[in-house]
């Protein structure tokens, strides 16, 4: 398949250029997630309480590395206008400052999580017969944040110019390692001796350190399309005020993702370790089918973005609305297929435990009509932020978790006969709105009219 580096993602078929975007962003995010899986799978062989431990720490993992995430969104985006405009000295001078900003970041939210992690997992209510293990596998997830961010901003980057294969296999290889280490550091092998949860993290940290390597070593080569350079890793407070202008919303949008996710399993945690096996359980394979969502999003953005810097705001809005009818038709689908084979999916995670099966089931099932809904609001958010919107992604987020998601999720858990269902039928709830509320703000024009007008335009 042609590499997408070559082609002009501002001329020719918008569903050709969607699809061969969309298609190993999809395939990449699928792989990644497969970390999540793959501890899942063994850590399920371990007990109950092994899972609900990794399952803990995974909300509040997400809500530190959601500033990086938003950060390196920023630099993707301005790097994207800086190409649809033809500014290569910019596109290599925007990706420079990216990881230069993004790698002291790292540093710093590492240090920070790696002395604060038993505090942060009794927050979240971790009990007596999982607090040690999950607070074990924190602090050695923490020590990976630095490679880890510094792969998202090569993966970023790269997306940014439309090179979205590389990455995709790069993750390849980290994900078929970590399946083969995973199993050799939880249980052992011969005279090595097994590590339980901490094993789980310590593999993984392997592989992102060395996914990190070869990306940020790509970059400096400059063979890709992008060649950073040391002497342009320097303060520039007046680009980092641009980058943060973008990109502040975009990790504050996330953060609140993240932050519901762990208010929530502050709710489910008063339900006993079985419940939050199974809203583990739930979770990881919901990001799993999500997981096409965010890829047509990842490419909206790229094509929306690369499109607004050429002064083509028409056929950005055309990427928009095909994006957004093929990710709510196709996920509707994958929704009802997830549906019928909701239990034998969670029976593959843990197979021994009747129980945390039908609780993950149950919540599986509702949620899956309302997939589509999910679709059309990751693409509309991916239009926003290619067009540098990244505050209205924030603020529909902000309403759909915080005002409708958290308060539905409390008052029918605890004020109704529903009990633990009540927070799975948060989510379908919730994305209804989100859906409705990006959809008629999309349809207003206001970011058209804004592009037109000459505002929100980067990589100048």
């Amino acid at each position: 398949m042609k590499q997408l580096k070559d082609r002009n993602l501002t001329q020719g078929s918008i569903l050709s250029s969607l699809i061969n975007l969309s298609v190993p962003i999809i395939l990449a995010n699928a792989l990644q997630s497969m970390y999540q899986l793959i501890d899942t799978f063994w850590l399920g062989r371990l007990g109950v309480n092994a899972v609900a431990a990794v399952s803990l720490s995974f909300p509040i993992l997400f809500l530190i590395l959601s500033l990086g995430a938003g950060l390196t969104l920023a630099g993707s985006v301005i790097v994207a206008q800086a190409k649809g405009a033809g500014n290569q000295k910019n596109v290599n001078y925007s990706s420079s400052q990216t990881v230069f900003v993004i790698f002291f970041l790292s540093i710093l939210l590492s240090f920070i999580t790696f002395h604060a992690s038993e505090p942060l997992m009794k927050l979240v209510g971790a009990g007596p017969e999982i607090l040690g293990d999950s607070v074990t596998y924190f602090k050695y997830s923490s020590f990976g944040f630095v490679f880890l961010f510094m792969f998202f901003v090569f993966q970023s980057l790269m997306r940014g110019i439309g090179n979205v294969w590389l990455p995709m296999y790069i993750v390849l290889g980290t994900v078929l390692l970590n399946l083969v280490l995973d199993p050799l550091f939880i249980f052992g092998y011969g005279s090595f001796e097994g590590m339980g949860v901490a094993g789980a993290a310590i593999s993984s940290v392997i592989t992102q350190g060395i996914s990190a390597v070869i990306g940020i070593g790509m970059l400096f080569k400059g063979k890709r399309g992008i060649k950073i350079k040391f002497p342009q890793m320097k303060w520039d407070f007046k680009w980092t005020k641009q980058m943060f202008a973008i990109g502040i919303p975009s990790s504050l949008e996330q953060s609140a993702r993240a932050g519901a996710m762990t208010m929530l399993v502050v709710l489910v945690t008063s339900f006993g370790s079985e419940v939050v096996a199974a809203y583990g359980i739930g979770v990881r394979v919901l990001s799993l089918i999500v997981i096409p969502a965010l890829g047509f999003s990842i490419a909206t953005t790229t094509l929306v973005g690369q499109n607004v810097g050429a002064n083509q705001i028409k056929r950005a809005e055309k990427v928009g609305d095909l994006s957004a009818k093929i990710a709510f038709f196709g996920l509707s689908g994958i929704g009802v297929l997830l549906f019928i084979f909701a239990e034998p999916i969670t029976a593959f995670f843990v197979p021994n435990d009747p129980q945390v099966i039908k609780e993950s089931a149950l919540f599986i099932k509702i949620m899956g009509p309302s997939f589509g809904l999910l679709g059309l609001q990751q693409v509309l958010n991916g239009v926003f932020n290619g067009a540098g919107f990244t505050q209205v992604s924030l603020l529909i987020s902000i309403f759909s978790l915080w005002m409708i998601r958290f308060p539905v999720a409390f008052l029918l858990s605890n004020n109704t006969s529903l009990d633990e269902v009540g927070l799975w039928w948060s989510f379908p709830i919730s994305n209804f709105m989100a859906a409705m509320v990006g959809f008629i703000y999309y349809k207003t024009g206001h970011w058209k009219g804004m592009l037109v007008k000459g505002r929100h335009r980067l990589g100048k």
